[in-house]
C-alpha cells in the first residue's frame, strides 16, 4: 500500500501544492486568528472548487473548533481544519471495493458515460490494458458512433492491449451495436464487456434519451447487467461535474465515478464537492497519461497521500 501511496502523492503534486499549499500559506501569512483568516481560507476553498455548500459547511466547522477549543495558535487552525476535511472524506464510505478484481458475472458488462473531452476514451483503453494484462478475455464496444475519431481512438487502444472490438460504422445506431456486443460476449465467453457511450448528441434530450435505450438494449441481451456504469468526470471541471453527474443519472442508474486528470488540476476541492453532493463512489483516478495511470481509489490511500508529509512518508518507507 505504501508505494501506492507514494505514486500517489507524486501524481498530485500539483493539487496538493496549488489546494492545501494555498490555504497553508495564508494561515502562515496572517499569523492570527480572526475572521478575516475565516474569510480567505473560504475564498481558497470555493476557487479550489469545493463548492458553496462544501465551503460553508467547513468554515462554520473551523468556527465552532476554534470556539470551544479557545484555538490561537495559527497552527492549530491548521491541523484542525485538515482534521475537518479528512472527516468529511471518510464519513459515510462506501464499503471497499475491488474494481479489477471484484467481479462476479462473466461477462462482466461495464458502461461508460461522459461529456465529450473528459477523458472516457482513453480511460476505457487504461481500463481494457489492465483487464487484458491480467489475462481476461475483453471485449471493447465502440458505442459512440456519433463521433468517428471516438471509434478510431477506441481502435488503437484495442490494438494495444490486444482486446477485441466491435464497431459500425459512423452515424449507425449505437443500441444496435451494443446489443449486439452484449450478445457476442455472451456466445464467446468474453470475461470483461467495455461500453463506450456518445459525450454529445443534437442536444442534452437526445443525448439521453439515447442513453435510456441503450440501457434496455443491453438489457434485452443480459437481464442483470450492466453490473457497472461509470461517469467519467474531468477533475479540471468544477462545478459542473454536479450537474453532467445528475442529468445522466437520470438516463440510466450509475453505480461510480471515474475521476480523471487529478494530477493536472490545482482544484483539489473537486473531491470534496462530489463526495457531499453524490451518492455515488470515486471507483477509479486517473492520475497522468501513462497505459498504466489509473488507480482503484481509496478514501483511505487519498487522505494519506494529500495530508501526509513527505518526511513522514520517507520514513515509513525505510521502516
Amino acid at each position: 500500500m505504501l508505494s501506492l501511496v507514494r505514486n500517489l502523492r507524486q501524481k498530485i503534486a500539483k493539487t496538493k501544492s496549488s489546494f492545501l499549499g494555498k490555504i497553508a500559506e495564508t494561515i502562515s501569512l496572517r499569523g492570527k486568528v480572526d475572521e478575516e483568516l475565516m474569510e480567505e481560507i473560504e475564498d481558497i476553498l470555493l476557487r479550489s472548487d469545493t463548492g458553496v455548500e462544501m465551503a460553508t459547511y467547513i468554515i462554520e466547522e473551523l468556527r465552532d473548533r476554534i470556539r470551544v477549543d479557545r484555538i490561537t495558535d495559527v497552527t492549530i487552525v491548521q491541523e484542525a481544519l485538515q482534521d475537518i476535511m479528512k472527516g468529511i472524506l471518510l464519513r459515510d464510505l462506501p464499503e471497499e471495493t475491488h474494481f479489477f478484481s471484484d467481479l462476479d458475472n462473466k461477462p462482466q458488462v461495464i458502461v461508460f458515460v461522459g461529456v465529450n473531452g473528459v477523458g472516457k476514451t482513453t480511460s476505457i483503453g487504461k481500463i481494457a490494458n489492465r483487464f487484458a494484462k491480467m489475462g481476461k478475455k475483453v471485449l471493447i464496444v465502440a458505442g459512440d458512433t456519433f463521433r468517428a475519431a471516438a471509434i478510431e481512438q477506441l481502435t488503437i487502444w484495442a490494438e494495444r492491449s490486444n482486446c477485441t472490438i466491435l464497431k459500425s460504422q459512423h452515424g449507425a445506431d449505437p443500441a444496435a451495436i451494443i446489443f449486439d456486443g452484449v450478445s457476442a460476449a455472451i456466445s464467446r465467453g468474453v470475461d470483461i464487456v467495455l461500453i463506450d457511450t456518445a459525450g454529445r448528441q443534437h442536444n442534452k434530450e437526445n443525448l439521453m434519451k439515447e442513453l435510456s435505450k441503450i440501457d434496455r438494449s443491453i438489457k434485452k441481451a443480459m437481464p442483470d447487467a450492466p453490473q457497472e456504469v461509470l461517469l467519467i468526470i474531468d477533475s479540471t471541471t468544477g462545478q459542473n461535474a454536479i450537474s453532467q453527474a445528475k442529468n445522466f443519472n437520470d438516463s440510466i442508474a450509475l453505480t461510480g465515478i471515474i475521476l480523471t486528470k487529478y494530477d493536472g488540476t490545482a482544484k483539489g476541492g473537486i473531491i470534496f464537492n462530489l463526495k457531499h453532493n453524490l451518492s455515488l463512489p470515486v471507483k477509479l483516478i486517473g492520475i497522468g497519461e501513462s497505459v498504466e495511470d489509473i488507480e482503484e481509489f481509496s478514501y483511505q490511500d487519498f487522505i494519506t497521500a494529500l495530508f501526509t508529509e513527505d518526511s513522514i512518508i520517507k520514513e515509513e518507507s525505510n521502516e
